[in-house]
C-alpha cells in the first residue's frame, strides 16, 4: 500500500507539477518558488500537514563528527543559497540542510543566463558564480533556526578577491558563520569561479585549513570542518587532497562538486556548446562521484566521515553511494527532476535494507 503511494506522488509530480515548472528557466523558477514558499508556509497547520505526507517517521539518525542527524539525507549546498527556506524546506524530511555558498560580500555573480537543465539527461549544468547576499545576511535569518535541525555552512571566496587573498575571505566567513552552524564546508572546487580550482593546490589548500583550525581551537566549541572536492580529479590529486586532510586534522569530506566534464550525455552535442561553460551535476555524474568515494573510504580507512553528493536521482543511486562509504548523503538536481517524494522513498529503502552501518 505505501509503495502505491509513494509511485502515485512521484507520478504526480513527474506528470503534472514538473512539466509545468520545466515551462520556465530553471533560476526563474527556482525564485518563484522561494517566493511562493515563504507566503504559502504562513497558512497554519500546512507546514505539519505536508511534514505528515513526506517525513519518514521511521528514518534512523546517525551520530558522527559529535552531532546526530535526524536522517541521512541532506540538501546540497546551491539550493539555499542565503538560509532563505531552510526551515519550510525541513519538513520535506532532511536529516539536514547546507547553506551557501555564502561569501564576505554580497555578488551577482556571473551573466544570465547561466543554469540550464538536460531533461534528457536529468542533468542541469550552471554557472551561477557563488550569487549570494552575503554572509552577513544569511546570519540575520540563521539566528532563529530550529534547534533539532542540523545546518551545515558552506563558505567560499569572493570573486574579485585574488587568490592570494583568499584565505581571509574563508576566515571572515568561517568567524560570522561559527554561532549559527553545526559544521562547515570549504568550497574551493566550484567549477564556476574564475581560477578558484588553483586553490586545490597542495601549498594554498593547506594554508587555508590549517588556518579555519586554529580559528576553531580558539573556540569552545569545535564544531567540525569539511573540504568539498571536484569530480574532476585524478586519483594522485585525490591523494594529495587526502595528505592534507590529515595533516590538518580538518574532520571529513563532501566527495562531490559538479563536473566540467561532459561525458555520458544525450542530449544534442550542438545544445550542449551553446550552453557553454558550467559545472554539470545529475545522473551523468553519478558513477564518478560514487568511484570517488569508493577510492577515498579505501585510501581512507573507516574513520574520514564521507557526505555523499553527485546525481542521486533514486534510491538505488543512494544506496550505491552508501555501499561505497558514504555516512551522509545529499541531493540537489534529483530534487528538482523527482520531486520531495525523493527523500522518503530513498530513507524507506535505507529502512527496507537496514543499511544503518556502513559497508564497504
Amino acid at each position: 500500500m505505501q509503495t502505491c503511494l509513494y509511485l502515485q506522488k512521484s507520478y504526480m509530480y513527474r506528470s503534472l507539477i514538473r512539466p509545468l515548472l520545466f515551462l520556465l528557466p530553471p533560476e526563474k523558477i527556482h525564485d518563484l518558488i522561494v517566493s511562493t514558499v515563504k507566503i504559502v508556509f504562513k497558512i497554519p497547520g500546512l507546514a505539519r500537514l505536508l511534514s505528515s505526507v513526506y517525513r519518514y517517521r521511521k528514518a534512523k539518525g546517525l551520530e558522527i563528527m559529535g552531532l546526530y542527524f535526524p536522517s541521512r539525507v541532506g540538501l546540497a549546498a546551491g539550493f539555499d543559497k542565503n538560509a532563505l527556506f531552510y526551515k519550510e524546506f525541513s519538513v520535506f524530511g532532511f536529516g539536514f540542510i547546507e547553506i551557501g555558498t555564502v561569501t564576505p560580500k554580497p555578488q551577482f555573480g556571473n551573466p544570465k543566463p547561466r543554469s540550464f537543465r538536460l531533461p534528457k539527461d536529468k542533468a542541469l549544468i550552471n554557472r551561477m558564480g557563488f550569487n549570494n547576499l552575503g554572509v552577513d545576511d544569511a546570519v540575520t535569518r540563521l539566528k532563529d533556526r530550529p534547534a533539532n535541525l542540523i545546518i551545515g555552512g558552506n563558505i567560499g571566496k569572493n570573486t574579485l578577491t585574488p587568490n592570494k587573498d583568499a584565505i581571509n575571505d574563508y576566515e571572515y566567513c568561517f568567524e560570522k558563520l561559527y554561532n549559527y552552524v553545526d559544521y562547515f564546508v570549504v568550497n574551493v572546487s566550484c567549477p564556476n569561479i574564475s581560477n578558484l580550482s588553483e586553490l586545490q593546490d597542495q601549498y594554498m589548500l593547506e594554508g587555508i585549513l590549517s588556518r579555519l583550525i586554529q580559528l576553531r581551537a580558539l573556540k569552545s566549541t569545535q564544531k567540525p570542518v569539511l573540504l568539498k572536492i571536484s569530480p574532476d580529479l585524478n586519483y594522485k590529486q585525490v591523494d594529495e587532497t587526502l595528505k592534507i586532510i590529515e595533516k590538518t586534522r580538518i574532520d571529513g569530506i563532501v566527495a562531490t562538486n559538479t563536473s566540467i566534464q561532459r561525458n555520458n550525455l544525450v542530449t544534442d552535442q550542438e545544445k550542449v556548446r551553446k550552453i557553454g561553460n558550467g559545472g554539470l551535476s545529475g545522473r551523468p555524474i553519478s558513477e564518478r562521484s560514487t568511484e570517488m568515494i569508493r577510492y577515498i573510504r579505501k585510501k581512507a580507512g573507516k574513520e574520514l566521515p564521507i557526505i555523499g553528493v553527485g546525481g542521486i536521482m533514486t534510491e538505488g543511486d543512494a544506496m550505491e553511494k552508501i555501499s561505497a562509504g558514504a555516512d551522509l548523503i545529499q541531493v540537489y538536481t534529483g530534487f528538482i527532476y523527482e520531486g520531495p517524494v525523493l527523500i522518503k522513498r530513498i530513507l524507506r529503502k535505507m529502512e527496507e535494507e537496514g543499511r544503518n552501518v556502513l559497508e564497504f
